[in-house]
């Protein structure tokens, strides 16, 4: 059985790659081969599509993972959401709210994100 903080972990190291621009290789090594990730502004792309974008994207500043969430599969897969707030600036708001949603599987002995989903919180939410 998973824990909630297993995969917490998980999300917080997917957070501080992207923070220190190596997002592109921490997920490149976490996703499934078929996994995808359907992002806030409409984008839904495969595991080469988000290796290739998070080599050209501008790390983060800082980031909040808050009202995590875990919903279990059984005992190879689970589901985590929370939401997250992130800033590139040194602004008091976030540059980015979302609700995210990821699920993991469990392959030889290690979970492995499937599928990710971003649902965007409007200011002031």
């Amino acid at each position: 059985m998973v824990s909630a903080s297993e995969l917490l972990d998980l999300e917080h190291q997917g957070w501080k790659a992207l923070c220190d621009s190596t997002g592109a290789d921490f997920y490149g090594e976490m996703m499934t081969e078929d996994a995808v990730m359907t992002l806030a502004h409409g984008f839904v792309l495969d595991r080469q599509q988000v290796i290739d974008s998070l080599n050209e994207a501008p790390p983060w500043n800082a980031y909040e993972i808050s009202q995590e969430r875990l919903i279990s599969a059984g005992d190879t897969a689970a589901v985590l959401v929370y939401r997250g707030a992130a800033w590139r600036g040194e602004g008091a708001d976030p540059e980015f709210q979302a609700w995210m949603t990821s699920v993991y599987v469990k392959k030889q002995s290690r979970w492995r994100l499937a599928s990710y989903q971003q649902t965007p919180i409007p200011p002031g939410s």
